[in-house]
């Protein structure tokens, strides 16, 4: 219908004044209208007339049968209010198919094996899986997939330690390690190789041996010898441990993109263009950035090993021959943006198409309130579960409430309600509250929505003519369908947390005045109230947020 309106006037603009340029309708504040554009205000400055009589004129000429009044306010500003069947209409919309038959792969968490799961992989695992959600909503087909590092020096330097803790090639003592400890002594075990590595010539030599014994034991599918015993182990231990966190948050992948199984295309495409995009220097292959105002990044070593950056490109080339994506959607933390810039334009010199279709997606850091930057490599890192036990802890003092869907919900909403670029500051008791803008808050307020309705009778949805207050709520209603379609545009969940916060507060004020059950008006305002709930459900279930019945 905003569609509609915004032609119908664009339409008068050019019958009345020969205007070519689009409209653009808004929202304005409840009390001036359902719409408002400022087109006469750009016409009258091109043409030297008033803007008054020019939205005057516009105003004369506008007709649309689902236009209550048209009015003018201010210098020039055209206000427009709907009918109630139009407002009901708008309040049962969803999002708008715009990637309707397109195919989108979506990457997001990138845990590495071998390392434990910190905040920035459970907050990229929350926003990855909402942005997935949203992509669906408006007709995408959605594949979600996840890249880990399972070769590279991290890997060399944590089978350095844990063959250190075996004491030798020992693969059978891996049985001795307690299952529900594992990744936390693979972790342990990093952190001992990285100081060792940084610290210790003799150890450093062994590590850069390792590594290369990593790539030997993919290139020969080598399952047999004690070194390989114990890099497959523990790198299925390293899985299992993910798919569990996964399952935990209500998250999930369809596919694993190991960098064994990038890295052979990245060197083979490397080296296919190395001389045309990709250059020798040192005895390393180069991309030059600087070309393109960016920095040069080094993408097979002095060893004539593939670097992260080739392993990038192959895993681009991947996921493109697995899935032939109309869009590719990247989400990393923000210290990868001047990296991915660069992997992007590389490829960008002989596979044009697929960088255009990457869209690469950046965040800040995780902390606590008050909290420090973390490293895995010094072992001082916020767990991913650190998050969730801080939650619980909160949860049960504020409300003796500490329910895995509870404490997920805090947890989730306190993360996407939160622009996407920035630092992330999380405080455990803030998004816990029962009074605030909170996750916890929200799911109340369905479940008191529901509970109101529980106490109605059997009735048929409909709209009819509205009091001050039921408007100002079917007026909110009806902006859901705009607030999901900028969200999908933007990729920016945080509009949702956003509007559906609005909305509580708007309804709020709507029960405070208006009794529903047992009332004259209960037929047309439990139909507000369902309206509300479901919108409230709808938007929670894109954040990935239970909406219960009951609370």
């Amino acid at each position: 219908m905003k569609q509609e309106l915004e032609q119908a006037i664009a339409t008068v603009c050019k019958n009345v004044f020969n205007h070519d340029g689009s409209v653009v309708l808004t929202h304005p504040d409840p009390q001036f209208g359902d719409y408002a554009t400022n087109i006469a205000l750009q016409i009258a400055k091109q043409l030297g007339k008033n803007p008054r009589e020019v939205a005057q004129a516009i105003q004369e000429n506008i007709s649309h049968t689902e236009i209550k009044s048209v009015t003018i306010a201010g210098p020039g500003f055209i206000n427009i209010s709907l009918s109630n069947d139009a407002l009901w209409k708008l309040a049962n919309v969803g999002a708008a198919q715009v990637f309707e038959g397109q195919i989108v792969v979506t990457e997001y968490s990138d845990p590495n094996p071998f390392k434990v799961l910190h905040a920035g992989h459970f907050y990229t695992s929350i926003v990855g899986d909402s942005i997935s959600n949203l992509l669906e909503l408006a007709g995408a087909e959605v594949h979600r997939v996840n890249f880990g590092g399972d070769v590279g020096l991290h890997v060399g330097k944590t089978l350095w330690a844990i063959i250190r803790k075996l004491g030798g090639e020992y693969p059978e003592k891996l049985e001795e390690v307690d299952p529900n400890l594992r990744s936390e002594w693979m972790a342990s075990a990093y952190v001992e190789g990285t100081n060792a590595y940084e610290d210790n010539e003799d150890a450093k030599q062994a590590i850069i041996i390792l590594n290369k014994q990593v790539y030997a034991i993919h290139q020969h599918d080598d399952r047999d010898s004690n070194v390989a015993r114990i890099y497959w182990t523990c790198r299925q231990w390293s899985y299992d441990y993910f798919n569990e966190f996964y399952s935990r948050i209500g998250s999930g992948f369809e596919r694993y993109y190991p960098e064994s199984d990038t890295a052979g295309i990245g060197l083979k495409t490397v080296q296919d263009h190395t001389g045309t995009v990709f250059h020798e220097s040192n005895g390393a292959v180069v991309f030059k950035g600087e070309e393109f105002g960016l920095h040069t990044r080094v993408f097979v070593n002095g060893e004539g090993l593939p670097t992260y950056e080739t392993k990038d490109v192959g895993l681009i080339i991947k996921k493109q021959q697995d899935y032939q994506f109309d869009r590719s959607v990247i989400i990393t933390g923000s210290e990868q943006l001047q990296y991915m810039s660069v992997v992007l334009k590389a490829v960008e010199q002989f596979a044009p198409e697929l960088a255009r279709a990457t869209t690469h997606i950046t965040h800040g850091l995780v902390k606590l309130q008050g909290g420090v930057k973390m490293s895995s490599r010094k072992g001082n890192i916020l767990r991913a579960v650190d998050i969730l036990e801080y939650a619980a802890q909160a949860s049960s003092k504020v409300s003796g409430n500490n329910e895995d869907w509870v404490v997920l919900g805090a947890v989730k909403y306190a993360f996407l309600r939160q622009r996407i670029g920035g630092d992330i500051i999380y405080d455990p008791s803030e998004s816990v509250s029962m009074n605030g803008n909170s996750g916890p808050y929200l799911q109340y307020a369905h479940a008191r929505a529901r509970s109101i309705l529980s106490k109605v009778g059997a009735f048929e949805p409909s709209s009819g003519e509205y009091d001050p207050s039921e408007r100002d709520l079917v007026q909110k209603l009806s902006t859901y369908s705009d607030i999901l379609n900028q969200a999908v545009m933007d990729l920016l969940p945080s509009h949702i947390c956003t509007y559906l916060y609005e909305l509580s507060q708007v309804f709020n004020r709507f029960y405070e005045n208006n009794h529903v059950a047992n009332d004259p008006r209960e037929q047309l305002r439990a139909s507000l109230v369902l309206r509300y709930a479901d919108t409230l459900a709808h938007g929670l279930r894109v954040l990935g947020i239970t909406a219960p019945e009951k609370m």
